[in-house]
């Protein structure tokens, strides 16, 4: 595991994080997915009420996505400028691409 970044350097990173999710899905039609946005969440919902849930987890200074049956926990990366996974290195924007472009039937490009 990599050194943790302090508590201000976390919340702004984790921010625009959230703030780039909430801005790539903009780019959807609101009959495919829909986004909210509340203080450290946003979540993806889809026309058969599925939701993907991303958030901050500010205990553990890292960023929280869950997608259906599957969550993955992301830390900061500074080496490479990104959240990755906690367990097996994939990128968080990658991911969410991934799995919503899963959903909706098409390839997405990344966060």
């Amino acid at each position: 595991m990599l050194p943790s970044v302090d508590r201000r350097t976390y919340l702004d990173l984790a921010d625009t994080m959230l703030a780039r999710v909430a801005r790539w899905s903009d780019g959807f039609d609101p009959d495919e997915v829909e986004a909210a946005t509340t203080d450290g969440v946003v979540t993806l919902e889809f026309p058969d009420r599925a939701r993907f849930v991303l958030n901050r987890q500010t205990a553990v200074n890292q960023m929280w996505f869950a997608a259906g049956a599957r969550a993955w926990h992301y830390d900061w990366n500074a080496t490479r400028r990104t959240w990755v996974d906690d367990k097996d290195g994939h990128e968080l924007a990658l991911r969410v691409a991934e799995v919503v472009g899963a959903k909706v039937g098409r390839t997405l490009p990344p966060v």
